[in-house]
């Protein structure tokens, strides 16, 4: 069985009752993770989850099917949650299946989160066509969808909130559906809301507890880096480390621009100039008034060539942070600023 992020929501309660082999991949390593985290909570008995890394299943791939088919520590059920770089979990979850197959028992469910790959890879190809296993391919979210994420959020925590509010936690999470949740969360439980007792949330209770917005997050960091600015990079990182923003999610944000301008360049043509485009055109592509002239001093420093470069650097920057969460902040940060140096050559 197969699913992305559009029909996810569609599939996943019967997956959770019918499936127990679960691999979310794709770029999206936010989506991926939010929606193993969903799907637990619609397991009939989720139980105690136990974590394993894909390097200890590379190293060991008996050791999926051990914990699999072993007991509890509390005597009830169990699922077991994979974080894994690429195929790593491969071996092991074809040795699990194949142990299962002859009869060795029945197996804990088990979600592999996998960065680094996609539906191509051979984990995927292995588990597609099975009837008890569930791929799902994850891209960058954007704006639109994360939006109606974080109303149905809202909705389940009970909570009433408009459209523009709901783009504002978007945008304040930096397009990151975890961190969303999370805001979503605590604003219920500062409005006192409840799916039995639903309240309407406000501007003023938005700005009284919620994250910062994307002007004073993530975005003056991401457009130092991929605008060149050495000068001010800096400065940036050490308001990184100050608010503790979250590794990932801030590299994620880095992704998207990057994704941007390269869907921008190739909209554009070798010749093409944004001054060709109306509004509409812009806002189909993501420009926006109050984002348009850092993106066209970005496009400016990001030709072609450059952009070729870029994204195998963000990819092997994204699996060092999944592959050493403790030094993650140190890592993203040394690989920002190679970016904006790389941004400010001419």
């Amino acid at each position: 069985m197969k699913a992305t992020q559009r029909d996810f929501g569609q599939v996943a309660r019967r997956a959770a009752q019918d499936c127990s082999i679960f691999f979310f991949c794709g770029p999206d390593e936010a989506g991926a993770s939010a929606a193993a985290a969903s799907l637990v909570q619609l397991m009939p008995q989720a139980g105690e989850r136990v974590e394993l890394s894909g390097g200890d299943l590379r190293r060991d791939p008996v050791l999926l099917g051990d914990e699999a088919r072993s007991s509890s520590l509390f005597g009830g059920s169990r699922h077991i949650v994979v974080r894994a770089n690429g195929d790593d979990a491969h071996d092991a979850l074809k040795l699990l299946i194949e142990t299962g197959e002859t009869g060795a028992g029945e197996a804990a469910p088990v979600l592999v989160i996998a960065t680094g790959a996609t539906d191509k890879s051979r984990c995927a190809k292995l588990l597609e066509r099975r009837e008890d296993a569930l791929v799902a391919m994850f891209w960058p979210p954007d704006l639109g969808s994360v939006t109606a994420a974080v109303r149905a959020m809202a909705d389940g925590a009970g909570l009433r909130l408009g459209g523009d509010l709901a783009e504002r936690i978007a945008r304040g999470a930096g397009l990151d559906v975890r961190l969303a949740q999370s805001e979503v969360t605590k604003l219920a439980t500062y409005c006192d809301a409840s799916p039995q007792s639903p309240r309407n949330l406000s501007g003023d209770d938005l700005e009284a507890i919620g994250a910062t917005s994307e002007e004073d997050g993530f975005m003056p960091l991401v457009n130092t880096v991929l605008g060149g600015d050495l000068d001010r990079i800096e400065a940036e990182l050490r308001r990184m480390r100050v608010l503790g923003f979250n590794p990932v999610a801030l590299l994620l944000a880095v992704e998207r621009r990057a994704a941007l301008l390269a869907q921008i360049t190739a909209q554009l043509g070798p010749r093409g100039s944004l001054d060709s485009l109306d509004r509409g055109r812009k806002a189909a592509l993501g420009i926006f008034a109050r984002e348009e002239r850092e993106i066209r001093a970005q496009l400016r420093k990001w030709p072609v060539r450059k952009l070729e470069r870029l994204a195998p650097k963000l990819v092997d920057l994204h699996r060092s942070l999944m592959a050493s969460s403790q030094a993650a902040e140190l890592l993203l940060a040394h690989g920002l600023v190679e970016i904006t140096r790389f941004a400010a050559r001419r």
